[in-house]
């Protein structure tokens, strides 16, 4: 069963990957997050023209990292989607974002670990963008700008607010990701 707009059913499907993040079954979301199986993300970070971070809270009901800060919208592939083609589409459903005139430039691939929730993670930077956004109430439960720096103290200071994969990200890959967002 396909998700609804923005929501999630634990019996949608995914793809399972191997370690080289090559499909080899479907198995649905329950089973996916229950045995820890290969699976498939993207995140899109936002930025204005000064540099700051959207970042969004999950909602209290998600399956992982409930009420964690997390990268701008994020979401699973659908099996047999791509990951370009799942970053507009989460866009859509968790921001309200349309608009496919500004190009997703993408940065870092994760791999597949604990941190991220056992997902292969294709992260996207976008902007300078401002919105307005249409912020999804059973996916985000607030939405917020912040500078480098305060993600900085929220990552170091905090960790256990953040998303395992915004955590990594951020920690692994902060230079190249600022260095991205002032191309």
């Amino acid at each position: 069963m396909k998700r609804s707009t923005g929501g999630f059913t634990p019996d949608e499907l995914f793809d399972v990957v191997d370690r080289n993040d090559a499909v080899i079954g479907q198995a649905t979301r329950a089973e996916v997050h229950a045995k820890g199986l290969l699976h498939r993300a993207v995140h899109v970070m936002i930025h204005d023209a000064t540099g700051r971070l959207f970042l969004q809270k999950r909602s209290l009901l998600k399956d992982t990292f409930p009420g964690c800060w997390d990268s701008s919208c994020s979401g699973h592939l659908d099996t047999g989607e791509d990951y370009a083609t799942a970053a507009r589409r989460e866009l859509g459903e968790e921001l309200g974002w349309h608009d496919a005139s500004l190009s997703l430039r993408p940065v870092v691939n994760l791999s597949a670990c604990p941190e991220t929730g056992h997902e292969f993670i294709q992260i996207y930077v976008m902007g300078p963008l401002t919105g307005p956004f249409q912020l999804h109430p059973e996916e985000i439960i607030e939405g917020r700008w912040v500078s480098p720096g305060e993600l900085d103290a929220l990552v170091e200071k905090n960790p256990e607010q953040v998303a395992g994969a915004l955590r990594l990200w951020w920690r692994q890959d902060r230079a190249a990701a600022i260095a991205v967002i002032a191309a």
